[in-house]
């Protein structure tokens, strides 16, 4: 009788390297000689989160927070090989502080670690940053920029109240009445149900998974009619981490900016998707833990509590916007409709999408404008 031995080295099932440490990756910038300061910060509720200062030494700006999208980091911001947000904010006389919440790339909470949802960054992330920022600056006026899903959350934290007294709100992408393509909105439903039990994010990088992985028939269902070969931009712009939308204008992006891709943006998991949906069916933002006394200080359904807004917001979308189409004109004529006493404007982007309003080479004569013109008005 022959028999036959198996190494367990080999057959021992590839294991995905993934983050568990909590500390941040460090933010690229070419900042100087403005200081950046990394504040030691944690969410009330313990988790530890990234709150980033830029200061220029004089205590008398105003503070405008910023906050990213879900899956991006405060890298968005500070992108060194464009004129960024950062660069026009300290040269109109702003200080900017950077929020890293819990679904930023630079944790890694996306992959590993406590699972959450947009409950926990509208009652714990930004107002615990909110709260430490005040400390911080006294009454000087605080802004808040914020994108997509920040934004979002925001909107959830403002009419739960968490954020009084604002001096005002620049929103981009979507804010309190989020609408998907009905494609997207089916493919992001199918994948939660299809692929929860094999696998629990979605990735953007294929150098860190893998040719061959379970993540390979994603990659090529992305590059279907693609015209870019990099695989991260086909699973980004091309299919928005399989949803089928674009998350931005491929041309506006530089060369540098393209290839640092997989670094700006990381893994969406897919246990989020229940809240998502949630929220995408109601066409606004509703609160996920209807049981759960924690929550209780947010509002069932924030449109419904928007006239607790207590600031002006500015509406900003880029025309090409293939994510959430047209959410922000939407929002602003509901609200005009429902809460006429609220200072609410939308302003459209021409040309621009999603994400390059932000990373786009042109972004700071076309977009930043716009948000200065904002801001200036109330300061």
């Amino acid at each position: 009788m022959i028999f036959r031995t198996t190494n367990p080295a080999t057959t021992r099932p590839t294991l995905r390297r993934v983050r568990t440490t909590t500390a941040l990756r460090p933010l690229h910038h070419r900042l100087d000689p403005a200081t950046v300061e990394e504040i030691p910060f944690h969410a009330p509720d313990g988790v530890r989160l990234g709150l980033t200062r830029i200061a220029t030494g004089d205590d008398d700006r105003p503070a405008v927070l910023l906050l990213h999208g879900h899956t991006a980091s405060a890298d968005m911001f500070l992108l060194p090989e464009t004129r960024n947000l950062v660069d026009v904010l300290l040269d109109d006389g702003y200080e900017p502080w950077l929020l890293d919440w819990r679904g930023s790339c630079r944790l890694p909470y996306n992959e590993t670690g406590r699972r959450y949802t947009y409950d926990d960054v509208a009652l714990h992330d930004i107002p615990g940053a909110v709260r430490h920022i005040r400390e911080r600056i006294g009454d000087r006026p605080l802004f808040v920029v914020a994108h997509c899903m920040g934004s979002l959350a925001l909107s959830l934290s403002m009419t739960a109240g968490l954020v009084p007294g604002l001096a005002g709100v620049v929103s981009q992408g979507v804010f309190l009445t989020p609408r998907l393509a009905g494609r997207t909105s089916l493919r992001m439903t199918l994948a939660g149900e299809l692929l929860k039990s094999r696998i629990d994010h979605i990735p953007v990088d294929i150098r860190k998974v893998g040719l061959w992985s379970r993540y390979t028939p994603l990659f090529a269902l992305a590059s279907r009619k693609a015209t870019c070969p990099d695989p991260t931009c086909q699973i980004l712009h091309n299919s928005a981490w399989g949803t089928g939308a674009s998350l931005f204008v491929h041309e506006h992006l530089t060369e540098t900016t393209h290839d640092r891709l997989a670094e700006l943006l990381g893994p969406a998991p897919l246990w989020i998707l229940p809240h998502l949906r949630r929220i995408e069916l109601a066409r606004t933002v509703v609160r996920w833990h209807d049981t759960d006394r924690r929550y209780r200080a947010l509002p069932q359904n924030a449109l419904d509590a928007a006239a607790r807004i207590d600031t002006p917001v500015l509406l900003l979308a880029g025309s090409e916007n293939g994510l959430w189409l047209d959410s922000q004109k939407l929002c602003h004529d509901v609200l005009a409709r429902r809460q006429p006493q609220l200072d609410v404007r939308y302003t459209e982007i021409p040309g621009y999408g999603h994400l390059d309003t932000f990373l786009g080479r042109g972004a700071a004569l076309d977009v930043f404008g716009h948000i200065l013109d904002f801001l200036g008005e109330r300061r």
